[in-house]
């Protein structure tokens, strides 16, 4: 996260909240964020730029991408009772829901302020609320356990890891000038491709450990937890026990080295990365196909996807 984000960051912090204590317990939890080189203000200045953009304010724009995606993500690890050392995990959980209420109104706030003043989107508001409402619905799908089949699997990552993708870039687009519906249309589609790609490495990295973090002790159902479940029945009838119920955690950790060896030789990570290629010949030939600018064309891809394309080349 650039310096001049945070600055901005800071003054909105400044401006909405007053008092004192939770204004420093937020501004901490935006430095934490800061530290991780979060690139969501990046995604959405990018986007502008590459599209043509020259809007002034783009800078306060994209600090609120930053803003709303790092509440998202407090939610996440409350959900998930995972990153038990973040600022958020460690305070009085009624602080951190208080943090995040503040989050969500410098949101709406300032938002509703760059329309007013500035213009954009006719619609600015109502469009950012559209797609968070998807990353809600992906996220719920995630926690409630229906997601059992790749294509779920799939719809339910392009919700909860795409839209977060396609709120940086809307975030950039909506204040472009004659910005076509074709090209806003490849824009959402490049996102949810990246998201994809995003999620599937994340999951392909938490099937692999076992610690708090393993999707596995947590019974999700990620890509390769599917996988590792459809074609384990002769091979590891033990991870479908505990999913089951059939085996409760302390039993199934007995068989931790087990599990592990089973997860390298069952294919999951190759088949994992081969979905991950199709997404990424998808989004470079959206890329590809799109009017944009450069450096901020390179810089976007840099930034978002051009990681997995030694990945892809690697997998032939």
């Amino acid at each position: 996260m650039d310096r001049y984000v945070v600055e901005e960051i800071y003054r909105v912090i400044d401006e909405y909240i007053y008092s004192n204590d939770l204004n420093i317990l937020i501004k901490q939890f935006v430095q934490e964020k800061a530290s991780e080189n979060s690139i969501w203000s990046r995604i959405t200045e990018y986007s502008h730029r590459m599209l043509g953009g020259t809007f002034s304010h783009i800078g306060q724009v994209a600090a609120l991408s930053e803003i709303i995606i790092l509440a998202l993500d407090i939610v996440d690890d409350l959900q998930d009772q995972d990153n038990t050392a973040k600022p958020w995990m460690t305070c009085a959980p009624q602080f951190t829901l208080n943090a995040l209420l503040a989050f969500q109104t410098i949101f709406m706030g300032e938002m509703g302020r760059l329309q007013q003043s500035y213009g954009g989107s006719s619609n600015l508001v109502e469009e950012a609320s559209r797609i968070l409402a998807g990353a809600i619905n992906g996220q719920q799908k995630d926690l409630n356990g229906s997601v059992t089949m790749e294509a779920d699997c799939l719809v339910m990552v392009r919700e909860k890891s795409g839209s977060l993708i396609k709120l940086a870039c809307y975030m950039g687009y909506a204040f472009v000038e004659n910005c076509s519906q074709e090209t806003i249309a490849q824009m959402n589609e490049l996102a949810d491709c990246i998201g994809i790609m995003a999620q599937i490495e994340n999951d392909m990295k938490d099937v692999m450990r076992f610690d708090l973090k393993n999707d596995l002790l947590q019974k999700k159902r990620t890509l390769p937890i599917i996988f590792l479940l459809q074609h384990g029945d002769q091979d590891f009838p033990i991870l479908k026990q505990f999913y089951e119920g059939d085996l409760s955690a302390e039993q199934f950790l007995k068989h931790k080295l087990a599990c592990l060896q089973y997860i390298a030789d069952s294919g999951c990570i190759e088949y994992c990365k081969i979905v991950q290629s199709l997404y990424f010949n998808r989004a470079n030939d959206l890329y590809a196909s799109m009017p944009s600018c450069s450096p901020w064309r390179e810089e976007f891809k840099e930034i978002t996807f051009a990681s997995y394309e030694i990945k892809e080349e690697s997998t032939r």
